[in-house]
């Protein structure tokens, strides 16, 4: 599930640099970026789809949300986005969140 959603996380960079790029036609629509985002979140299934088989959906499911804790820091290396404690304080919770169900899970 980490890997899912390390990859996943760097298809919504990918994704926002080929946003970052359209332009009023609908060609625009098809530039590299965009492509390589849309490919690693698919490719983010097949780490997911492994973990699912050994796995309960309950506790693996929300460790997708990883992938906001990914992108917060890809957001400030890539983009240059300012993390603020709301932004840290809200990581905080989700890390909580995924600790307490994850220790629910055994």
């Amino acid at each position: 599930m980490l890997l899912a959603s390390l990859i996943g996380s760097f298809g919504a960079v990918f994704l926002k640099m080929g946003a970052d790029q359209l332009g009023g036609s609908f060609k625009s629509i098809l530039n590299v970026k965009l492509g390589i985002g849309i490919a690693l979140f698919l490719g983010s299934s097949v780490p997911f789809i492994m973990g699912l088989k050994r796995g309960e959906l309950s506790v693996l499911y929300p460790m997708v949300s990883l992938g906001y804790v990914w992108t917060l820091f890809w957001s400030r290396l890539f983009f240059g986005e300012p993390i603020t404690r709301a932004k840290l304080g809200a990581l905080a919770m989700i890390l909580a969140g995924i600790i307490c169900i994850g220790a629910g899970g055994r």
